[in-house]
């Protein structure tokens, strides 16, 4: 059977287009799933912060109530426009990728000036959560809530006390199991001598649990605040193709979106 002739005006079989369009749609549509992924990790964050967290933010002297509520709408939101990304590229809507992009620049600069913000007023922090330590363990058994927190936290930390274990002679409570290494043998009452070796033998933790939180906080901080930069500015580099999405079409501009491919086609004769 004869192979069909090809149409009287189009291109040679040796110089057939290949259109890069799609190549960059799915480009954008990668990178459309991968903001809708980080709005479901921050949306996932909030949960584990409304849930885990809740407890510890009653220690703080700096109240910050709505932060889980914060990191939850900010996670639905980012999800929500990934999806309508991830179908405006899918179903080739131009004004719904325009539409996206522009929520990708305002998600840049609120991401931003909550990551400056909170570098800039970490030592605020800090010492917030420093003072509520101290409160929670001078006024310990008057806020049920806060000394069930610092009871979990000392446990958790396994850690003594603010700054450590003499924090709780200025406390009318002993010292409180949740110091002690093992419950069993632990000698907290009546509190050891001075010193570390009768704290040791007494079987208490003898750091302060500040101190624990902040060196975690500083050793995290670097890698925290360069994968936040690291995401934002590839959110910088990918919002234009997404706002000026319509002008960017192979009707448009055939002549950026069209690369011919020329190949040497053996003759049978």
């Amino acid at each position: 059977m004869a192979p069909p002739a090809p149409r009287v005006g189009g291109p040679l079989p040796c110089c057939r287009p290949v259109g890069v369009m799609p190549l960059l749609r799915l480009a954008l549509l990668a990178f459309s799933c991968l903001f809708w992924a980080s709005g479901l990790a921050i949306f996932t964050l909030g949960v584990w912060a409304q849930v885990s967290l809740a407890d510890y933010m009653l220690l703080s002297a700096n109240r910050y109530p709505n932060a889980p509520l914060i990191l939850l709408a900010t996670g639905a939101t980012v999800t929500a426009w990934g999806f309508l990304g991830c179908l405006g590229v899918a179903a080739n809507l131009p004004f719904v990728l325009r539409a996206y992009g522009f929520i990708q620049l305002a998600a840049l600069m609120a991401g931003l000036a909550a990551g400056l913000s909170g570098l800039f007023y970490r030592e605020d922090i800090a010492l917030g959560f420093r003072s509520g330590l101290q409160q929670a363990v001078a006024g310990y058994g008057e806020d049920e809530g806060r000394s069930n927190a610092l009871d979990s936290l000392q446990r958790g930390l396994e850690c003594c006390g603010a700054e450590g274990w003499r924090d709780w002679l200025t406390s009318d409570w002993a010292n409180q199991d949740s110091c002690c290494v093992q419950r069993k043998g632990c000698r907290n009452r009546p509190l050891p001598a001075v010193g570390s070796e009768g704290v040791a033998a007494a079987g208490i933790h003898p750091h302060g649990c500040f101190r624990k939180v902040f060196s975690f906080v500083n050793d995290n901080v670097f890698h925290i605040a360069a994968t936040v930069l690291g995401k934002y500015n590839f959110t910088l580099l990918a919002a234009p193709f997404h706002i000026h999405s319509p002008s960017v079409s192979p009707t448009n501009n055939p002549e950026i979106f069209t690369v011919y491919t020329r190949t040497i086609v053996k003759s049978d004769h």
